[in-house]
């Protein structure tokens, strides 16, 4: 597997797109630019499959209709953020003077579990605190986590939007992202990829917890 991040928007959110040798695709946090994202599909000659959504923030959903509906593909997302697409208020698009949403979710993740989309087999990792419905996909078999805005490099994600809790967070930091392998890369919805190891040495933030 291979993946391209795009960063995108106003506040420089990362959107992936993961594709395999045979040209299958998953885009992971379409959130802004579609046709700029739609244009990277098109030049890499992939064959999307579904977006996935780690959190439904205004910053990852801005692109997911000009996405979905160029490709025909399902959206998936955690029960928990269900109504988010279409919530201005909860999706933190009218904290910040916009207007974002998104239509209904194809695809409803109810508990963790393991997807199988095409050639891609995926773990979903509940991580809230950012926001209820928070996930991470973690792909062992290329040993690379997509945390959403649950972590960063050298950081975590903000607890301060509508049901954000640093204490919940930090749990779901500590067990389900800090118990995978010290190598295992961590693509964050904003920022540099990191690691496990490296978050666990230097990241002040879990350093103490």
């Amino acid at each position: 597997m291979k993946y391209s991040m795009m960063t995108v928007g106003p506040v420089q959110e990362n959107t992936y797109i993961l594709y395999n040798e045979k040209k299958e695709a998953l885009i992971i946090d379409p959130g802004a630019e579609g046709k700029r994202i739609n244009k990277k599909i098109e030049a890499l000659e992939l064959k999307p499959l579904a977006i996935l959504l780690t959190h439904a923030h205004f910053d990852h959903i801005g692109a997911v209709d000009d996405v979905r509906e160029k490709w025909g593909i399902p959206v998936y997302i955690h029960e928990n953020e269900e109504s988010w697409l279409q919530d201005i208020k909860r999706n933190g698009s009218s904290f910040f003077h916009q207007h974002i949403q998104a239509k209904p979710a194809e695809k409803i993740i109810r508990k963790e579990e393991k997807l199988v989309i095409g050639g891609f087999s995926i773990d979903v990792f509940e991580t809230p605190g950012h926001s209820p419905g928070s996930v991470s996909y973690y792909f062992r078999g290329e040993n690379i986590v997509f945390s959403g805005d649950a972590l960063f490099s050298g950081s975590i994600g903000r607890t301060d939007l509508y049901g954000g809790s640093q204490r919940i967070l930090l749990e779901s930091i500590h067990s389900r992202l800090m118990t995978l392998p010290e190598e295992t890369v961590v693509a964050s919805g904003h920022g540099p990829v990191t690691t496990i190891g490296d978050e666990m040495d230097s990241n002040p933030f879990l350093t103490g917890f």
